[in-house]
């Protein structure tokens, strides 16, 4: 039969390559040699007779038959690992871990006070947190490496097989140190931020297509002085002792900025609003214990949506 000839490390090799977008790297991750790796990939599109990855210029990418294939290689997987850890969580009499992924954005908001909301009820539950770029959580998500992510929703070609629950939407700030010469200036206009080093969210980021069209349709084009960073500790620490503008989502930053210890430009940016909200695996059990967490996540995020994307204009003229 079909299913008895394909093996855990066919699809293995097959979702660490589609992740990584190269069989070199998904070698790596996986502690194999290429040439192994390109052997299962070439063994599994024999069981199939199709073919599934192609090589370009960009690296590999998915076929139309391997875009098909993929969601059903990931349930498998995810299924495997689930099984597997129900009985590692049998033999261990009880201890159950939670795994949650977590974006920036969510971080220092929603997840401090929602694991405290958690643990007054589940002290018996071990949680993993763990921070990583959108795509590699939902990647993670996928294959049953987390059981939820909290953060924005995915880019369409990341969400395949999984299910998103809106919580808020929110915006990105232009974050700067509260003596920041442009707070002072009565004729600020979006343009004047090419006089400054601009930290900017990196292509593949969950918010960068947000701010390049919201740029562009402010006729900001250039921006010469620019680094491109998704590091939050990075980003706060080098506004606070320069002169730069950290586009960043409003979340990251709004406690700093409600305590006055950085600020934000005048910058009407509703057109970047985008939801935040709980992505799990559409096929997914949710566990008790699971959903008295998401149970807190929500109740913590009923009280921000205000907080998290005020108008900035109104905030100023107030």
């Amino acid at each position: 039969m079909l299913e008895n000839r394909i093996k855990y490390r066919h699809l293995q090799c097959f979702l660490e390559v589609t992740r990584l977008g190269s069989f070199i790297k998904a070698a790596d991750s996986l502690a194999l040699t290429q040439p192994a790796v390109s052997k299962k990939i070439k063994e599994l599109e024999d069981i199939l007779s199709v073919q599934l990855l192609e090589r370009n210029k960009k690296g590999v990418e998915l076929t139309s038959f391997g875009n098909v294939f993929l969601e059903y290689a990931s349930t498998s997987v995810a299924a495997l690992r689930e099984g597997r850890e129900r009985l590692e969580l049998a033999q261990k009499k009880g201890i159950n871990t939670i795994s949650i992924g977590v974006l920036p954005t969510v971080a220092t908001s929603i997840l401090p006070k929602a694991v405290e909301l958690f643990r007054k009820v589940r002290t018996d539950v071990r949680l993993h947190l763990v921070s990583s770029p959108n795509s590699q959580l939902m990647s993670q998500l996928r294959v049953g490496e987390l059981d939820l992510v909290v953060g924005r929703l995915g880019l369409p070609e990341d969400m395949s097989g999984l299910s998103f629950q809106h919580l808020y939407s929110e915006q990105v700030a232009f974050c700067v140190r509260t003596s920041h010469p442009l707070l002072q200036e009565s004729n600020f206009k979006l343009s004047d931020i090419d006089q400054y080093t601009v930290l900017y969210p990196p292509k593949g980021s969950i918010t960068a297509p947000y701010v390049d069209r919201f740029l562009l349709s402010q006729g900001v084009t250039n921006l010469e002085d620019r680094i491109d960073t998704v590091s939050d500790s990075f980003g706060k620490e080098f506004i606070r002792n320069n002169d730069a503008i950290w586009i960043i989502s409003r979340g990251v930053v709004a406690r700093e900025i409600s305590d006055n210890e950085l600020a934000e430009l005048p910058v009407e940016s509703k057109e970047t609003l985008g939801p935040v909200g709980l992505t799990t695996r559409a096929d997914a059990n949710i566990s008790i214990s699971l959903q008295l967490f998401i149970n807190a996540v929500r109740e913590t995020a009923e009280t921000l949506d205000s907080y998290y994307h005020p108008d900035p204009l109104t905030d100023s003229k107030s």
